[in-house]
């Protein structure tokens, strides 16, 4: 799999080449909150859930494929997901 959609993207593709991470700002805690509730659906739709955690005002996440042990497509679409949520909300 080509990781430069990922990267293009701003992720950060580890060493290894197995997993991807990226950190969103917002503008508060209740923000990124909010943020991660909005997608519970979409990521479910999916059948394939981030690593994340938030911490006040950001929200870190990890995408791998576990079953693959590496990146696969559905890291893909779920980092595009992720990521027009994300634009979508700033405005």
């Amino acid at each position: 799999m080509d990781n430069k959609i990922l990267e293009e993207g701003g992720w950060t593709i580890a060493p290894d080449g197995h997993s991807a991470n990226k950190t969103y700002h917002f503008p508060s805690f209740s923000a990124a909150i909010a943020w991660m509730a909005s997608l519970v659906d979409q990521i479910d739709a999916l059948n394939h859930h981030p690593e994340w955690q938030n911490v006040y005002n950001r929200v870190e996440v990890c995408l791998t494929t576990h079953d693959a042990g590496t990146l696969t497509e559905l890291d893909i679409q779920l980092a595009n997901v992720l990521d027009q949520s994300f634009d979508l909300m700033q405005g």
